[in-house]
Formats: structure tokens, C-alpha cells, sequence
């Protein structure tokens, strides 16, 4: 019997490799979160602080909500991060997905907080602001 070869089967292969590399990348961007979740959190916040894209009058309550956000991430399936970043994953080309999760939980959470007086700027800002910080965890960088 004559073998069929699958002219598709290579493009296949670098789909499955490209796959594999995005689910390592996404694993230890947030296990490195979760790891350093309170130095991330002061770092996020003192970067939209800055940026003025939040306003609050208690800051270490919006860090320890962050700090809760950056560890939460890692103990959840993949889809249930997805479904809460559904609405804003084309704010970027190529995004991070703790900067997308950071960003949906400002939008759709902190900007009814109690301590926090308005949130400032579109999506986009928001995730350049997050993203400026958390880029740092895609590349490997530690500082």
C-alpha cells in the first residue's frame, strides 16, 4: 500500500512548535508572576500611578489587589484567562497575556473600586502602561 504523503504536514509541525513555544512562554511568564507577585504589583502601580492613568487615595490597597491579580493567573486553565481577556486581545499584535489579564482587570474591576477616585485613558494606554513593566517577564529580564 502506497504511503500519502500530506504536502501540509511540515506546516503542520511549525503550527505544533509554535504552539508549544507560546504555552512554555505563557507557563513562566506566570509562575514568574506569581513568584514575584508583591515587587510586580508596586512596580505596575507606581508605573500607571505615573503614567496618570489611575487616580487613588490608598495605594497599597490597589498594590495588594494587584499583587491577588498576578498570582491568581497561574492557578487557572488557560480558558478561563482567555474568556476574561476576550474583549480587549486585539489591543495589541502581539500581546502579553498578563498585561492583557492586568488590563481587563483594571477595565472591568478597579475602575469601580472603592479607593481608587477615576481610571484615565483607552485600552490601548492601559496596556502599554501594564505591558511596560510585565514585558520584562517575556524576555527573561529580571530587572
Amino acid at each position: 500500500m502506497a504511503r500519502h504523503i500530506n504536502p501540509s504536514g511540515s506546516t503542520n509541525k511549525a503550527i505544533d512548535a509554535l504552539d508549544r513555544k507560546r504555552e512554555r512562554e505563557r507557563r513562566r511568564i506566570l509562575s514568574k508572576a506569581r513568584d514575584t507577585a508583591p515587587e510586580l504589583a508596586v512596580r505596575v502601580v507606581q508605573r500607571l500611578l505615573d503614567a496618570h492613568i489611575i487616580e487613588t487615595n490608598d495605594v497599597q490597597a490597589i498594590q495588594d489587589g494587584f499583587e491577588r491579580q498576578l498570582r491568581e493567573p497561574a492557578e487557572m486553565e488557560e480558558f478561563e484567562i482567555r474568556l476574561k481577556i476576550a474583549d480587549i486581545r486585539s489591543v495589541a499584535p502581539d500581546p502579553n497575556i498578563l498585561s492583557l489579564y492586568l488590563t481587563a482587570y483594571i477595565i472591568d474591576h478597579l475602575v469601580d473600586h472603592p479607593k481608587v477616585q477615576d481610571v484615565f485613558g483607552d485600552d490601548a494606554a492601559i496596556y502599554a502602561a501594564v505591558d511596560s513593566v510585565l514585558s520584562k517577564l517575556r524576555s527573561g529580564d529580571d530587572d
